[in-house]
């Protein structure tokens, strides 16, 4: 009995890396996704295209001092020393490779915003596209897919199970929306189906303190990659991380970004006074602003950020959908807001003292400007986006069983494997979705690679 592909990859999102790039060494890959709708509804295509690449040629272009090193530094600190070293290491050091193997070799406009650095990265290193929108780093992904006459896309159908194959290889048995089932026989199977955040018996399970908020999510992240993985004797961890974020605009339901923050924005509750530091993190403070009366808060800030933020497709779209507010003064602000006047301004006028040097935030802020009218505002509620925690791999991306071992011929990435923010919500670092969504695939494919062929080359110039 032969193999039908030599990799079958379940999801059609960051997974689709591991298609395009074992098909360059050469494999022939079939792809599948439950979702028919998964070019505007899955993770990758939600999110803000957002990669870390430090030690990348867009930085040295730039200025920018960065490397591995620097970057497992600033993944130690933001989880207390919690994340997985391995996997960090190995995505630290894959991820110049990856950004620019991917404007290279895929056609992707890889582009470095240096006006300002995520909460957590002492240097800029979030690579993203223009528009900063995961819809766009998903259409290119097709393009190339597309492009490949190694690879097939199967769209409805969901991986239901996989079990043993022919030469050591697997069975991968995959589901239509009709029941009707069929077996695929492959060297390995990639398991990209994200996490668990549609399903809220996991997420009460896992992440009580978040779930009754907002799912802002891929609607078929329920939880397959464990089910499928625990069936073959895989280990899990992490399974209370996650990536929360407290700027979804509740009228637009999408994000205001915090970007906007990092410029100079403050969060007000609906009393109209701030209650942390924003800048400490938008994952952790979803939670935050989840504990505040009503469960919702205002981003405030001025014009010129404003502009700043009109980069970005989300706020974009937040502009179309007439959630943004304007007024000439605080007063007029709070009013349109339904905010206590007082309380407003007072925040208002703290934040320029901040700014000024003259005063010390109470909270801890390190970074304040003065907001000058006109003022604008967005209401925001708190959002789960993804889950950081499932199968524990190797810097291989190979799924562990319980005693460490690898298990033969399968493989995770993303949400579907556990990935490097440590435990909860605080240990998020911007783009830290995105990096094992697309690093942990890319090491898969090359893993696979080497597996079937140890000579080969997998250098781009040689694939």
């Amino acid at each position: 009995m032969t193999i039908d592909v030599d990799l079958v990859v379940a999801g059609a999102g960051g997974g689709l890396i591991a298609a395009i790039r074992a098909a360059q060494l050469g494999l022939d890959v079939l792809v599948v996704d439950s979702d028919e709708n998964f070019r505007r509804g899955n993770n990758t295509s939600m999110s803000t295209a957002m990669v870390p690449g430090p030690g990348s040629r867009y930085q040295a272009a730039a200025g920018v001092t960065d490397s591995p090193r620097l970057f497992l530094d600033d993944v130690a600190r933001k989880t207390g020393g919690t994340a997985d070293q391995r996997i960090a290491a190995a995505l630290a050091h894959v991820g110049a490779e990856l950004v620019e193997w991917l404007a290279d070799d895929v056609g992707v406009p890889i582009e470095l915003p240096t006006d300002f650095s995520y909460p957590g990265h002492s240097v800029p290193r979030v690579h993203s596209i223009p528009g900063r929108h995961g819809s766009a780093l998903l259409s290119h992904l097709l393009d190339a897919t597309d492009r490949s006459d190694r690879i097939d896309l199967l769209v409805p159908a969901r991986l239901v199970g996989v079990e043993p194959g022919p030469d050591g290889g697997r069975t991968a048995v995959l589901e239509n929306p009709a029941g009707e089932r069929e077996e695929i026989t492959t060297r390995a199977v990639l398991l990209a189906t994200n996490g668990y955040g549609a399903d809220t018996g996991l997420v009460a399970d896992h992440l009580p303190e978040i779930a009754g908020i907002h799912y802002h999510g891929g609607e078929h992240s329920r939880g397959d990659a464990i089910r499928i993985g625990r069936a073959l004797g895989a280990a899990t961890g992490y399974l209370d991380a996650y990536q929360g974020h407290a700027a979804l605009s509740a009228a637009a339901h999408t994000l205001v970004t915090w970007t906007a923050v990092m410029h100079g924005a403050a969060v007000v509750d609906a009393g109209g006074t701030r209650f942390g530091d924003e800048t400490a993190g938008y994952s952790e403070y979803a939670a935050v602003l989840a504990g505040r009366p009503g469960g919702r808060g205002w981003m405030v800030f001025d014009s010129r950020i404003d502009g700043l933020c009109r980069a970005f497709g989300d706020y974009q779209d937040v502009l179309s959908a007439g959630a943004v507010r304007t007024a000439d003064d605080p007063a007029e602000l709070a009013r349109l807001i339904g905010v206590p006047a007082a309380a407003l301004e007072s925040e208002i006028d703290a934040l320029a003292e901040v700014a000024a040097g003259t005063r010390a935030d109470r909270f801890g802020r390190g970074t304040a400007t003065e907001l000058r009218a006109p003022l604008h505002a967005v209401e925001i509620v708190p959002a789960l986006f993804h889950t950081q925690g499932g199968l524990l791999v190797d810097e291989h991306a190979r799924v562990l069983d319980t005693a460490g071992e690898p298990v033969p011929g399968l493989y995770a990435s993303g949400g579907a494997a556990a990935g490097i923010s440590g435990h909860g919500a605080a240990g998020y670092l911007a783009g830290n979705g995105l990096l094992p969504a697309l690093g942990l695939a890319y090491l898969a494919a090359g893993h696979l690679a080497r597996s079937a062929d140890p000579t080969r080359n997998l250098t781009p110039e040689g694939a």
